[in-house]
């Protein structure tokens, strides 16, 4: 497909989560079926290789058996797809980009590298080599706030200026001058902020969602999308709701030192929309299964606005 430009990477989009059996293999089946529910879901792209995608724990044959699949797919329906490229180590990241880049996907994104700090020349002469090698594909970079490397808006604006095929960025999101600060030094920019406060970042200048509600339901994530371009305040009662949810059953998960794959495997159980399941690969923990029944009742009581295959509106 071709390149994406900043103004195309807009709503709501569902990532790539990996089924595994056994001692930690993929379910190449699974993981077909669950790209097939997504392809239908209504979301506005999918995604692969985020945190939630494991794609530190990929070796380079599943990691290019996986774009292979999400390209031929994601291709033949027409719909946006964005490859993430990311590695820890940078020689190894930029492989990933070169082989991904052929691919042509709407996006790559990539993580900085992650053992030690950048400063700020680093930062810029990472992602300018990240874009020399991915030849004309558009960059997204994903710096959520386990980043060794946190990119302030005034560094971001000289990475724009200096990486023309910087696009977008996926940041944590922040208070109404980390807004308006993005707003002055990255007006060009797509900026995605977390799926459960989509609707208050929406309003305050945020351009969209690489989902962690799409995980819990990405037809609901959809919806409640549609739902923030027609209704915003009934949007955010939903995202209040939302953080409810969160309060009572992700918070707790949270504590108990889970990683953000194993919440997000853990939301994608509870809504139930393809088989995925909550184990991690090795060795990370996985949430626990008795956790499940209770996060499931509450997310259809607190939450049927993301469930409309069950409670259809009227």
């Amino acid at each position: 497909m071709k390149p994406l430009a900043a103004d195309e990477i807009t709503g709501v989009w569902g990532t790539l989560l990996l089924p595994v059996e056994g001692r930690g293999d993929i379910s190449w089946d699974r993981l077909a079926d669950q790209l097939d529910v997504l392809l239908v879901s209504g979301v506005d792209g999918i995604y692969a290789h985020g945190t939630a995608g494991e794609f530190h724990t990929l070796d380079e044959a599943e990691f290019d058996r996986v774009n292979a699949m999400l390209a031929g797919r994601c291709e033949a329906a027409g719909l946006p797809y964005q490859i993430g490229a990311s590695y820890p180590a940078a020689p190894v990241m930029l492989d990933r980009v070169r082989r991904a880049a052929a691919l042509r996907p709407g996006a790559l994104q990539v993580i900085l590298p992650d053992w030690v700090p950048l400063n700020g020349d680093e930062v810029v002469r990472f992602l300018a080599g990240a874009s020399e090698t991915a030849g004309g594909v558009s960059l997204v970079l994903y710096n959520p706030p386990h980043a060794k490397t946190q990119v302030p808006p005034t560094l971001l604006a000289r990475v724009a200026a200096e990486v023309p095929q910087l696009v977008g960025v996926k940041m944590a999101g922040g208070d109404d001058a980390w807004y308006a600060a993005m707003a002055d030094a990255v007006p060009h920019l797509s900026v995605f902020v977390p799926g459960h406060l989509l609707a208050s970042g929406l309003a305050r200048g945020a351009h969209g969602s690489y989902s962690n509600i799409a995980a819990l339901s990405p037809r609901g994530a959809a919806a409640w999308y549609r739902l923030m371009t027609t209704d915003p305040a009934a949007a955010r009662d939903v995202e209040r709701r939302i953080g409810e949810f969160f309060a009572r059953h992700i918070a707790p998960l949270q504590s108990l030192g889970l990683s953000n794959p194993a919440l997000d495997k853990f939301l994608a159980t509870v809504g139930g929309w393809a088989d995925i399941g909550v184990t991690l690969r090795w060795p990370a923990s996985s949430a626990p299964a008795e956790a499940l029944a209770p996060a499931r009742a509450d997310a259809h009581r607190l939450l049927p606005e993301l469930f409309p295959e069950l409670f259809p509106a009227p």
